[in-house]
């Protein structure tokens, strides 16, 4: 992406990052194509096999009780009467980006409605046949994107965005840094949740002193 630009490393089945859906509305609609966002997909629990246990579930609970105090985002709590659920974040995580290849918007798009429908919602985004018709619902053709799902390069682009995010050295999500600036170089602007009320302002500073340098 050329041009000052957003890079926000998330995760569709991050429960830190549907919270901060809120900021990202926001700072998309504060500056719109001026600063595009683009959308890393991190790898929160890619690959997992072994199904969620009662224990498990019932730890979980708590944080997502956190991220609504935080930021008043909706929660369908009817997910910790599910058995057996494996928790595996790839499918989602291959979704968003190949909706990515529809462009920033779309990936943008994409990654709320799958946070949406996972925890406000209460479904399985780890099924093809839900992400499909979430695709559908944007007005994507979801038996080609059910399709894509499954391909090995969108599952390699996917895989690359996970390195992309080790590299960078994000160990947590969701974290936004924009860039570049005039060295080249990209500026943290939150690591982890944050409001709007904050992020924005750190956003507005950095556009100044961007354009001063």
């Amino acid at each position: 992406m050329d041009g000052l630009h957003l890079i926000y490393f998330t995760d569709a089945m991050c429960s830190w990052c549907w919270g901060f859906s809120p900021v990202i509305g926001a700072l998309r609609a504060r500056y719109a194509d001026a600063l595009p966002i683009r959308t890393v997909v991190g790898g929160l629990r890619p690959g997992t096999e072994t199904p969620m246990t009662r224990a498990h579930m019932e730890g979980m609970r708590p944080h997502w009780e956190h991220v609504t105090e935080a930021s008043g985002q909706p929660f369908d709590y009817g997910f910790f009467d599910r058995d057996g659920f494996v928790y595996d974040t790839d499918p989602a995580a291959r979704a968003v980006v190949l909706a990515r290849r529809e462009g920033p918007v779309m990936a943008l798009d994409y990654l709320r409605s799958a946070q949406q429908a996972f925890y406000a919602q209460n479904r399985d985004v780890t099924r093809p046949e839900v992400l499909a018709a979430l695709a559908e619902d944007l007005g994507l053709d979801p038996i080609v994107f059910r399709d894509g799902l499954e391909t090995e390069d969108v599952k390699q682009e996917t895989w690359r965005d996970y390195a992309i995010s080790q590299n960078a050295g994000v160990r947590g999500f969701p974290t936004l840094i924009a860039g570049p600036g005039a060295d080249g170089t990209f500026t943290l602007i939150t690591r982890g949740f944050n409001t709007a009320d904050a992020v924005l302002p750190m956003v507005d500073r950095w556009l100044k002193v961007t354009a001063a340098s």
